[in-house]
């Protein structure tokens, strides 16, 4: 396993709009790590998460997800930081009136591809990978919130990002369906991406040990491992 960091962060304030909500925030991650990202609601994991991928700037502070420093992120920067990384959310956020392969051929477009060809075995292979290959051509209201989460997973993938963040991915789903969707990231390790997970779910975290972060009282703090 390579000891590149992926993210990291060295005396990051974190803030919400005017609101500090994270300050002293010094944390490194390197390549192919998973590491969980805890704390109740409104400790600052989604923030964490949004400064992260560019959706929220980081004043204060030094930072740096896969190579691309955080401090001076400029608006224009911001579309190649996106395809270096994937991003996975707990309500799919699908677009409703496209089939699984036009949803993924969107953001494809979207991201610069150009071949028609390329694009098609790239869903394809993407697919794939999260046991969808058959369901390419079904509306997201005729899948389940697993498959549903699969196909945001394989959306995640399309660039081949280094780096995963997950926001809650199975915070819709129930235990058995949440179990098949950790079985998937943890299968994602194996190209040696990187996966940081915010979640509520401590069943789960058990179930599935690996490092853990924890915000807490406006800190990130690094908790003990532990497995059942």
């Amino acid at each position: 396993m390579s000891n590149d960091p992926i993210i990291s962060l060295q005396d990051a304030a974190i803030f919400q709009g005017p609101h500090l909500v994270l300050q002293d925030v010094d944390l490194m991650i390197n390549q192919g790590e998973f590491y969980y990202l805890i704390g109740a609601t409104g400790s600052g994991k989604s923030s964490l998460l949004k400064t992260l991928y560019g959706d929220l700037p980081l004043t204060q502070g030094t930072g740096e997800v896969c190579g691309i420093p955080l401090q001076e992120l400029q608006q224009r920067q911001i579309p190649e930081l996106r395809r270096r990384l994937g991003i996975v959310f707990q309500d799919f956020q699908l677009l409703i009136d496209r089939s699984v392969t036009e949803n993924l051929r969107f953001v494809l477009r979207a991201t610069g591809w150009k071949s028609k060809t390329e694009m098609k075995n790239k869903i394809e292979e993407v697919l794939h990978q999260v046991n969808m290959a058959s369901k390419g051509h079904k509306m997201p209201h005729q899948l389940s919130g697993g498959e549903q989460q699969r196909v945001s997973i394989a959306r995640a993938l399309l660039n081949d990002p280094q780096l995963i963040l997950a926001d809650e991915p199975t915070g819709n789903l129930d235990p058995n369906t949440s179990e098949d969707i950790m079985h998937l990231l943890e299968s994602i390790l194996q190209n040696q991406r990187t996966i940081l997970m915010a979640s509520h779910d401590y069943s789960l975290i058990l179930k599935f040990p690996h490092k853990t972060l924890k915000c807490e009282n406006g800190k990130v703090f690094q908790t003990v491992q532990r497995s059942l």
